[in-house]
């Protein structure tokens, strides 16, 4: 008959939990991270004869670690992302954007020199994803992107007339480094709408980056609000702006009709 012993995860020994006067200090001085990892890292590092150096070295890193985790997770929330969709499902070869403009925008430049980046084409194409996925990526390389629709503007410029604090609603706004504005053209703008994109665009100038998606080329805005809210809208929006215009069929149409839109049932 042969026997199995069972072998502790990582070698390392039971973790007697740390005195109250050090769990209290840690509360105190807010390190969670070491307060949560100490007990096992202390016990390592006794069944390993740590030098005290090593000890603490491992303890700052579990808590560096932990702090970057939780700065990650509050600014992909504060974003405000519609589906949650990365890079990491994203087909670079069906996109009609050429390949080393994709690669361009993934590396983030663009929003470090606070360009704009305007992505048009049909329904389908691609446009809020591919937004989304380089917001995502913005999030993960340590930067601040809040995420919106027409229509939220609007809501937010009625909201902060009636006590006058518009200015100071769009000043919030600018605290993102990229503030995406998604959908634009597919359905009719109210006016407040497009005086909200009007105030925000005007107010980004030159300080920071925005990211549209849209039915329509900019060049066509006329059509969708008054053209004089348009003209300026649009003449600061790409004044430091990448174009990229997407082709092509409904990729969501497409794989509806083989089939590929839903899971199969059984």
């Amino acid at each position: 008959m042969t026997t199995t012993t069972e072998v502790p995860a990582l070698g390392v020994p039971a973790s007697p939990p740390l005195p109250a006067d050090l769990d209290a200090i840690l509360r105190r001085l807010r390190l969670p991270h070491i307060r949560r990892h100490a007990p096992e890292v202390i016990a390592t590092a006794k069944a390993q004869r740590w030098d005290p150096a090593e000890v603490l070295r491992a303890l700052l890193a579990e808590e560096a670690s932990g702090r970057d985790r939780a700065s990650l997770a509050t600014r992909r929330a504060a974003a405000g992302f519609p589906t949650g969709k990365t890079f990491d499902a994203w087909d670079e070869s069906v996109s009609s954007i050429p390949a080393p403009t994709q690669q361009a925008l993934r590396t983030m430049e663009w929003v470090h020199r606070k360009e704009n980046l305007v992505v048009c084409g049909p329904s389908g194409t691609g446009k809020t994803f591919l937004l989304e996925a380089l917001g995502q990526q913005a999030v993960e390389q340590g930067l601040k992107v809040s995420w919106f629709t027409l229509e939220d503007l609007g809501v937010l410029l009625r909201s902060h007339r009636a006590d006058d604090t518009v200015t100071k609603a769009i000043a919030k706004i600018l605290r993102a480094d990229l503030i995406v504005v998604d959908d634009i053209g597919l359905l009719p703008v109210a006016t407040d709408a497009a005086e909200g994109l009007y105030r925000l665009v005007d107010a980004a100038y030159e300080k920071r980056a925005i990211a549209i998606s849209s039915n329509l080329h900019p060049a066509g805005f006329d059509e969708l609000m008054p053209k004089t809210i348009a003209t300026a809208t649009v003449d600061r929006l790409l004044h430091h702006a990448h174009v990229c215009q997407t082709s092509g069929d409904s990729v969501r149409l497409s794989q509806a009709l083989a089939g590929q839109g839903v899971k199969p049932l059984a």
